[in-house]
């Protein structure tokens, strides 16, 4: 599903706004659903990465539709502006080198394969996003990360780091979930 260029610009307005109300009140805004389109209201899972001179500068999101998709622009926004643990919170002056970008996911799928060769082999560059979960350990990679580590091996390498294992580990107990997402900014 693709939101129109209104809807799309509406919701990078949406996650300036809630980012700039939380840098006066330490508060994501506070929306009211009513003033969206049926489309923005939608439960949708999202991501908000903010950058600075090309720079990560914090990225906060829902695996899982739980939100409808205005408020999880809104709350996401201020979480990857304030509460990302990698980054201190977003002062006053950053905000005018702030480029918001914003991933609306699909639902997730499970990939099925029999080796970690058929699970390579599989993987779309530039178009999936994955989630890995071996037992409680969970890491997930938007498909934006693909430009930054455009092989497959890499890509999936990074991963297994990002959710707490070994760059070189395998066990047939790997759950592997693919989505994409709808870019904005």
């Amino acid at each position: 599903m693709s939101l129109t260029k209104v809807n799309q610009q509406r919701l990078l307005d949406l996650a300036k706004n809630s980012i700039q109300h939380g840098l006066q009140t330490g508060r994501p805004i506070k929306i009211n659903l009513d003033d969206y389109p049926a489309e923005l209201t939608e439960p949708r899972a999202t991501f908000v990465t903010l950058q600075k001179n090309h720079q990560l500068r914090g990225c906060i999101g829902m695996l899982e539709a739980v939100r409808p998709l205005a408020e999880d622009i809104a709350e996401n926004a201020f979480s990857a502006a304030f509460k990302d643990s990698r980054f201190p919170p977003l002062t006053a002056d950053e905000l005018d080198d702030l480029d918001i970008h914003l991933s609306i996911l699909t639902p997730a799928e499970p990939v099925s394969f029999s080796s970690e060769q058929d699970l390579l082999a599989q993987l779309r560059p530039g178009i999936d996003g994955l989630i890995l979960e071996e037992g409680h350990r969970r890491g997930t990679f938007l498909p934006s990360v693909w430009e930054s580590l455009p092989e497959p091996e890499q890509f999936l390498q990074h991963l297994k780091q990002k959710a707490g294992l070994p760059s070189d580990y395998w066990s047939q107990n790997i759950r592997i979930y693919r989505y994409r997402a709808e870019i904005i900014g």
